[in-house]
């Protein structure tokens, strides 16, 4: 199979499309180690926000072995579920530990927590507090089967948000992905309502790296792209983004036309 690499711009979005989905996790984190040691160089430390979700683990796996000063890096997440126990195997945290939080020496890690919907409001003042004392300086992302960025699905996204981090509740579509995802059993075991960053807040982190691998995310790809930007696809705002790059494979790039990659 060719290496052959498509490279296009989206109004401001950068597109990089590869053949498999390896290559572009690997691509993906190389890009993301020079903008880490570059942040690094410049602030003595980068504050970053990771995606946990399987789309990000070739590019978590290549990460962690790049030559980057890991304990001069805080590491936060972008969203969690409500309602799951502590220490149950789908919460983002444990997917976030076992991919890159325990693999490296990071300075700090803040988790968002466990919660309950009693006590959701409470936990997303706590970490709008510490993403404001710690301004993020890049963020890692995905997108949804249903166009959603963290967990801002189409019903509950708001471009112009007056929250840093707020609480949702998750749509149809959403769900079904995480079962498709393997990181649950059936629709009714997926909890109905997660804290998320919002919006606003991911628009406003200065650099944005964008891993999507997988024909399921397809259609998604294609409607951010190529559809008008609103939240009935909030991965479309990606394309106004300052400095935002998306990593595609052969697979999620395949509804793309004129982008061919053999």
């Amino acid at each position: 199979m060719s290496t052959a690499v498509k490279i296009f711009k989206c109004e401001k979005l950068s597109v990089y499309v590869y053949p498999t989905r390896g290559k572009m996790g690997v691509a993906a984190a190389k890009a993301a180690a020079a903008k880490i040691r570059n942040i690094i160089r410049q602030k003595g430390e980068a504050n970053l926000i990771f995606a946990a979700a399987p789309s990000q683990n070739e590019m978590l796996d290549a990460l962690v072995a790049e030559d980057v000063d890991w304990s001069r890096v805080r590491g936060f997440h972008q969203d969690e579920y409500i309602g799951l126990p502590a220490g149950h195997p789908a919460l983002f945290a444990g997917y976030l530990k076992q991919h890159i939080f325990d693999r490296v020496p990071f300075k700090e890690v803040y988790y968002i927590g466990t919660s309950t919907l009693e006590n959701a409001e409470q936990r997303c003042a706590d970490y709008e507090r510490l993403l404001k004392k710690y301004p993020p300086d890049l963020i890692f992302l995905g997108i949804g089967e249903n166009g959603h960025l963290a967990f801002n699905d189409p019903p509950v996204a708001d471009f112009h948000d007056p929250k840093m981090v707020k609480v949702v509740e998750l749509d149809l579509a959403c769900r079904q992905q995480q079962v498709n995802d393997g990181c649950f059993g059936t629709l009714y075991d997926v909890p109905t309502h997660a804290i998320t960053l919002t919006i606003p807040l991911i628009r406003s982190v200065p650099e944005a790296i964008i891993t999507v691998p997988s024909a399921r995310k397809a259609a998604a790809v294609k409607n951010a792209l190529t559809g008008l930007i609103d939240t009935s696809c909030p991965a479309s705002i990606l394309r106004r983004h300052k400095s935002a790059a998306l990593y595609l494979d052969k697979d999620s790039a395949s509804k793309l036309e004129n982008v061919e990659v053999i």
